[in-house]
């Protein structure tokens, strides 16, 4: 019995031994590796799994087969300048049932706090903070909202109701899936406390993330986002007729534009008249289009010019087309949006100050009867290079001003950079 056991013990180790060898000789099998990150990839990313797609050619992202799984997802950032138009046309990609959509988060790092810092530091949280939301980690903007969250919950996020994914479920059990027309106040008043938390797995849940900002003033300071192939992000910039943006600021900021109403109501420029309030606006996006339209390779395929004057005057050709740049299908969703919000009557709707319905067309060029010939010669003279070079006609006379059968804006075709 004692040799029966030691012969047991024997052929155990023997085949162990055996098994131990012929693993180590075994090729090894990095497909199969593969396989089990990308299963991993999926979910993390809250998505069904799913087989392993094919690697891309040369080239890029698709080098790197896990790299061309994580960037599965189309991340898109709009930049524009303050009354460019840019809340109604962040609304044409909010609405998609598949966007994640968050309204101007870098409004938080600019705190009163954090202005005292130099602008490299404003600049590189921006970024920091941008990074970090494309990755849905939304727990990295509380330590920009004053007060900081508790538990994470807060009431303070700014300007909660312009998204669709914060006002409905899960995030929000107020409305259901089919209200999507929500009236921002509807949302605020109705929703309560953002829940952070539920706010980061809808992030996660949805394909694509959708960022507005107006406080990044030039393409440059997101070329570390657009490089990165993990974030996959398209850059859409949106630029306005800067003769329009000074009116439509006059209109909203009354008292920052004080100068611009005496000179309205007197006809004479003030003495003491600010002349960078105008250079501003006219270098607001410009230097940033020039860059972009020099067609930089970290650009290519990642970005494209919108005027507001093509989208307002006609805003469902020109949404196809954005949408064909990002490579989303246009869902009914949006296409109903469009129809409802930018053939409005109602006077008062036109006017809120931050709202997004209009009638797109009627307002593209509502400036020309608010503005007086001699501001809007001043703003030519300043402006003119910028003017001419996104396609906006000057005038020489308060008859050519006034001449509203006459469009102050060239059909002009601004290509993607594909």
């Amino acid at each position: 019995m004692h040799c029966f056991w030691k012969t047991m013990i024997l052929l155990v180790f023997t085949s162990v031994a055996i098994h131990y060898t012929a693993f180590r000789t075994l090729p090894s099998s990095p497909f199969n590796l593969y396989q089990f990150s990308s299963f991993q990839n999926y979910s993390l990313w809250g998505q069904e799994k799913a087989p392993p797609q094919e690697p891309e050619p040369a080239g890029g992202a698709g080098d790197d087969p896990y790299l061309s799984n994580v960037t599965r997802k189309t991340h898109i950032l709009i930049l524009a300048a303050t009354r460019t138009g840019s809340s109604f046309f962040s609304q044409l990609l909010n609405q998609h049932q598949e966007v994640f959509f968050l309204f101007e988060p870098i409004y938080h790092v600019h705190s009163a706090a954090l202005l005292k810092s130099d602008s490299h530091m404003i600049r590189d949280t921006r970024q920091q903070l941008l990074r970090s939301l494309y990755n849905c980690d939304l727990y990295a903007l509380e330590n920009h909202i004053v007060p900081r969250p508790a538990n994470h919950m807060t009431r303070r996020l700014f300007r909660r109701g312009m998204s669709r994914a914060l006002c409905h479920r899960p995030v929000c059990e107020a409305f259901g899936p089919t209200d999507f027309d929500v009236y921002e106040w509807d949302c605020v008043n109705k929703c309560g406390p953002l829940n952070m938390t539920l706010a980061k797995d809808a992030c996660q849940e949805s394909p694509h993330v959708v960022i507005k900002t107006v406080r990044v003033r030039h393409i440059e300071e997101v070329r570390g986002l657009v490089e990165d192939p993990q974030l996959n992000v398209k850059v859409i910039q949106l630029v306005r007729d800067a003769r329009g943006v000074i009116s439509s600021r006059m209109e909203t900021f009354t008292q920052s534009y004080n100068p611009w109403h005496v000179w309205k109501k007197t006809g004479q420029k003030p003495d003491n008249f600010n002349l960078h309030t105008i250079k501003d606006v006219c270098n607001d996006s410009y230097s940033s289009v020039l860059t972009a339209l020099a067609k930089p390779h970290w650009l290519k395929g990642k970005y494209m010019l919108v005027r507001y004057e093509d989208l307002a005057r006609n805003p469902l050709q020109k949404t196809k087309e954005i949408y064909d740049f990002l490579g989303l299908p246009m869902d009914k969703s949006v296409r109903d949006w469009i129809s409802a919000n930018t053939q409005v009557r109602n006077v008062l709707q036109t006017r809120v100050k931050f709202g997004t319905s209009r009638n797109s067309t009627a307002n593209a060029e509502s400036w020309r009867l608010r503005l007086g010939y001699d501001m809007v010669e001043y703003m030519q003279t300043v402006c003119g290079k910028p003017l001419l070079q996104l396609g906006y006609k000057t005038v020489n006379s308060m008859e050519q001003l006034r001449n509203m059968s006459l469009s102050l804006v060239e059909d002009m075709t601004f290509e993607p950079f594909l």
